[in-house]
């Protein structure tokens, strides 16, 4: 890799732009770069490492640090430009930092995003985009350089201090470091790898033992007792021997329970026989105890018959002569029914002679009756008046129907009068109703005229309002599109004029040997012109010179649609302000949209409004119609009234004649009542009364005929059935419950003798009662406790059976447990072995080294052998780098770094060097790192070193020697930069790049033997 070209701009202390050119510095070899405390030295570097990796290193890359320089203006982006040639590739890469810039519209700042771009020079085309993707360009930049950032700071960066501190380090310090730089994370990720395949395996060994120990657990619980005799081992999950102590320990336990099993079975046949002779037992001497209840029973209820024969023999008697007394029963019922009716004649009779006259109190039926005939030939005679007083009401009805019309029809004229003296009034009102109506409709037809014309103008003023922000984004689209068709223009005229300042190196590439040359007509060529970098050939200014056509093309149809807006816009406005002409109004005098939607409002409403009126013209005159109808109506019907009024007079003449002659038989008719009605309803009552109290009496005397006879025949009928009299026979009556309830009290007293006698006669019973009592109750108790122990045998058998079952299947489980978990120990066990041999924790490992450690130590061994050829030129021969894998204390081998000092013939260690031996010697361990690191990445070429500070701690012999030792890099084609505030190396090494640190920002000096150029 090497560097011809660093462009920066607005970086770090860096104002403005500054080019430095790396081929003039790199042709002597060996370049100073140097300027004062704090002016920028580092930055240079910090611009080559973001230049290649998009971030600086160390600290001055963390989050809340800015790459932009404090000291540029805000119109100058930060860029860095950075061409160098890698793997047989010339490139230049370009790289903007997220970064603030103006905002193009209103005032303050936005963000812009990182930007990258990539393009490679190709012999005949010049430069050509490759990508502007900043992954892209940071994976293709690291697969050609072969080396991470961190790998590039150490290797071709090499930093203040960092190989002091590397010289001096621990082992830890420097796995870290050496770890970075060789990347051996795959080694580590292998230790860490191993490591967890073996906590893994570990506890899939550990659950399986848990699972044994589970299974274990389980047969302790099944074997009871057994398990107590012979505890379960105390081995832990993970401890070896684990699996055979628990098949050992299984066997024991089913060994014993089958023991067991054994004897349960010998003591379930003994406690099988006892309970089948105490069951023999118990049911015999229940036998005997029921037959000796039954007899006992028997007995008992033979005594309770006997007693109840009496009863028995009174039950049949009484229900002999209750069935006899039957026979009476008819006749009782027809004597009992003729006395209730005797009764209810006699109180008829008394009711009905109530409202007699006290002299008819004694009248027999004869006399009433005559009576009655008398009293219905009065009522016969008052017909006639009857009618005579039904045409007096008819009269008086009339006489009151003629005042209720009078009344009426005075009502009526009253009210005619009224409503005709205010019509005048009416007639007038209702022809301005017709006149308003009308008006109204002619001021709807103007006000309709007005509404849509101010319609349209809110319409036109919305699209007005619309069309102005439109032609505020089309001016910005135009400004914008000007802005860019003047970069491209400026782009492409840069491009031709750098063109045609290199015009004759694109002619010189068009010469043929022997051929005239077209501008001068020499055949012969000697020197032709070659182009300079940064070449523009025609392809280049072709695209440019399309680029601002299209900007032009862009600008001019945005300039088109701004004139087409402003076209719309206008005639918009126009239509808003009413100006049909298309003059153009003041804006401060133009409507808006609120003005002209209460305009709209207002119009809309006063024409809702005439409208409405205007509607009301058909109900006016139909108003107007209907008031002069009715005037017409109530004109006549007064007339009619007065008609009716003069007929009435006449007929009220005639009825009162007619009244006065029926009043006169009324009178006569009457007689003490208040009318003829009254009277003959008097009539009616007494005819009624008389009719009943005869009526009454006739149905008494009847009645008492009806009783005397039933009498004689109950007397009769009470004899024939053998009673003396026919109460005696009454009260031998029973209802038909009670003669049923007897009956099956005889019918039981029967049935239970019949059953006490058939029962007294059963042989075995009376044999049963000879013996002595039964005792069932000890029989039971004695089957009980034989009970009770066949159950527990059978348990205890039961138990004991499937003890030995659940122990079988449980050893079984186990036995399957333990063949299962024996590969997987046997893979934990040969994993185990190889994370501890690469971790350093194995007793094979005798130095303890981690497998990351091994192979840092064969790098480290490679980097002091290349550091050590460099160490012996810069020493005079003393010095050689070795690497020690001794183990310090207590800490693990492999990362020791030692010197051998050839005067002394004595190894010791590297923080005994004085200070420039420890700056030599770093130097010398870095340019070895980068020689490894180079080799590691593959081979790739890093003609470009730099080396920051250190000088200064050495004497003029040693600096020789160390110059020396870095001129000699000159061999291999490379080139070296150091960076140093150290006056004598200014003396010494001619090329220099000096940093000037300013007020305004910082700049560099290019200064060779021959001047300075800036």
């Amino acid at each position: 890799m090497r560097l011809h070209r660093l462009g920066i701009t607005a970086f770090g202390p860096f104002g403005a732009t500054q080019e430095i050119d790396f081929d003039a510095l790199s042709a002597a070899g060996i370049f100073l770069l140097h300027g004062p405390t704090g002016a920028g030295k580092t930055s240079v570097l910090d611009a080559v490492c973001y230049g290649l990796y998009g971030a600086v290193p160390g600290a001055r890359q963390s989050p809340g640090t800015s790459l932009r320089s404090d000291h540029a203006p805000a119109d100058l982006p930060t860029e860095i430009l950075l061409e160098l040639t890698v793997g047989g590739r010339r490139l230049e890469i370009t790289r903007s930092p997220a970064q603030p810039r103006p905002k193009k519209k209103g005032d303050g700042y936005t963000t812009e995003k990182a930007q990258s771009r990539l393009r490679e020079y190709v012999p005949g085309e010049g430069w050509r985009a490759l990508s502007r993707s900043n992954q892209e360009i940071g994976e293709e930049i690291t697969q050609l350089i072969g080396m991470s950032r961190d790998q590039f700071c150490q290797v071709v960066l090499l930093p203040q201090g960092d190989f002091a501190r590397f010289l001096r380090a621990d082992a830890e310090a420097r796995g870290k470091l050496l770890g970075r730089l060789f990347d051996t994370r795959r080694f580590a990720a292998v230790e860490e790898h191993l490591a967890e395949l073996r906590r893994a395996a570990g506890t899939q060994v550990r659950a399986g033992d848990e699972r044994i120990l589970a299974v274990a657990q389980r047969i302790a619980q099944a074997a009871g007792p057994a398990a107590e005799e012979h505890p379960l081992p105390g081995i832990q999950p993970g401890e070896p021997g684990l699996a055979d102590a628990v098949l050992e320990w299984a066997a024991t336990a089913r060994s014993g329970a089958r023991e067991r099993l054994d004897i349960a079975a010998c003591v379930l046949s003994a406690a099988e026989t006892r309970q089948s002779a105490a069951r023999q037992a118990l049911d015999a001497e229940r036998e005997l105890a029921g037959l000796q209840q039954r007899y006992a029973e028997t007995r008992r209820r033979a005594t309770e018959v006997e007693a109840g024969r009496y009863e028995h023999d009174q039950a049949r008697e009484r229900l002999r002569r209750a069935r006899k007394a039957d026979l009476v029963a008819p006749a009782l019922e027809l004597r009992e029914e003729a006395g209730r009716a005797h009764r209810r004649a006699g109180a008829a009779r008394d009711r009905s002679r109530a409202g007699l006259p006290g002299e008819l109190a004694d009248a027999g039926a004869e006399q009433l009756t005559a009576l009655e005939r008398r009293l219905r030939e009065e009522l016969g005679a008052l017909d006639a008046a009857r009618r005579a007083e039904h045409r007096s009401a008819e009269i008086d009805s009339e006489r009151a129907a003629l005042e209720r019309q009078a009344r009426a029809d005075d009502e009526l004229i009253r009210d005619a009068q009224s409503w005709l003296a205010g019509w005048e009034t009416t007639r007038h009102r209702l022809h301005t109703r017709i006149e308003a109506a009308q008006e109204a409709a002619t001021r709807a037809e103007l006000l309709a005229g007005r509404l849509d014309p101010a319609r349209r103008r809110l319409d036109a003023a919305g699209r007005r309002d619309t069309l102005a922000a439109r032609v505020s984004e089309a001016e910005d689209r135009l400004a914008t599109a000007r802005e860019d068709a003047l970069t491209t223009g400026e782009t492409w005229l840069g491009l031709r004029e750098r063109r045609l300042r290199d015009i004759a190196a694109e002619l010189a590439r068009e010469l043929v040997e022997g051929e005239a040359c077209p501008v001068c007509g020499s055949a012969g060529h000697p020197e032709p012109a070659r182009a300079g970098d940064g070449h523009v050939d025609q392809a280049t200014e072709d695209a440019a010179e399309a680029a601002h056509r299209r900007a032009e093309q862009a600008r001019t149809e945005a300039e088109h649609a701004l004139g087409a807006v402003r076209e719309r816009y206008a005639a918009a406005r126009a239509e808003a302000a009413d100006n049909p002409e298309g003059q153009t109004a003041d804006a401060a005098c133009e409507p808006t949209v609120g003005a002209l939607t209460d305009l709209v409002d207002t119009l809309t409403r006063e024409h809702a409004e005439a409208y409405r009126t205007a509607t009301g013209t058909h109900a006016a005159r139909e108003a107007l119609a209907a008031a002069e109808r009715e005037q017409e109506q109530r004109a006549g019907d007064r007339q009619q009234a007065e008609r009716r009024a003069a007929a009435r007079t006449s007929r009220r003449e005639g009825l009162d004649a007619e009244q006065a002659a029926l009043a006169e038989v009324l009178a006569q008719a009457r007689g003490g009542s208040g009318s003829v009605t009254e009277h003959a309803a008097l009539l009616q009552r007494r005819v009624a009364l008389l009719v009943e109290a005869a009526e009454a009496l006739r149905e008494e005397e009847s009645a008492a005929a009806r009783l005397k006879e039933s009498d004689a025949r109950l007397a009769d009928a009470a004899f024939r059935a053998g009673f003396d009299t026919p109460q005696d026979a009454a009260a031998t009556m029973l209802p038909d419950s009670r003669q049923r309830a007897l009956q099956h009290r005889i019918d039981a007293w029967q049935a239970e003798s019949a059953a006490v006698t058939d029962r007294l006669a059963e042989a075995d019973a009376r044999t049963a009662a000879g013996r002595p009592p039964a005792d069932p109750a000890a029989a039971q108790s004695l089957y009980d406790r034989a009970e009770r122990l066949l159950r527990d045998g059978a348990g205890a058998h039961t138990a004991a059976r499937e003890r030995c079952a659940e122990l079988g299947r449980l050893s079984r489980r186990a036995a399957e447990e333990v063949r299962a978990l024996g590969p997987v120990r046997e893979e934990y066990e040969r994993i185990a072995r190889l994370a501890g041999l690469t971790a350093g924790t194995s007793a094979d490992n005798e130095r303890k080294m981690r497998l990351e450690s091994y192979v840092l130590a064969a790098r480290l061994e490679q980097v002091a052998a290349a550091a050590t050829a460099r160490l012996r030129r810069m020493s005079s021969g003393r010095y050689t780098l070795v690497h020690s894998d001794a183990r310090t204390g207590g800490r693990r081998a492999g990362l020791g770094l030692h010197v051998i000092d050839a005067w002394t013939g004595r190894e010791r260690d590297t923080a005994t060097l004085s200070g420039g031996e420890t700056f030599f010697a770093s130097l010398a361990l870095a340019l070895g790192l980068a020689d490894v690191v180079t080799d590691e990445a593959g081979g790739v070429r890093l003609d470009t070193l730099f080396i920051d500070e250190g000088f200064g701690s050495l004497d003029d012999q040693t600096l020789d020697e160390v110059l020396d030792v870095l001129d000699s890099l000159r061999e291999r084609d490379r080139s070296v930069g150091i960076v140093s505030h150290v006056a004598d190396l200014r003396r010494r090494i001619p090329a220099q790049l000096e940093v000037e640190k300013e007020r305004h920002g910082s700049a560099v000096r290019h200064r060779a033997a021959d001047g300075v150029s800036g």
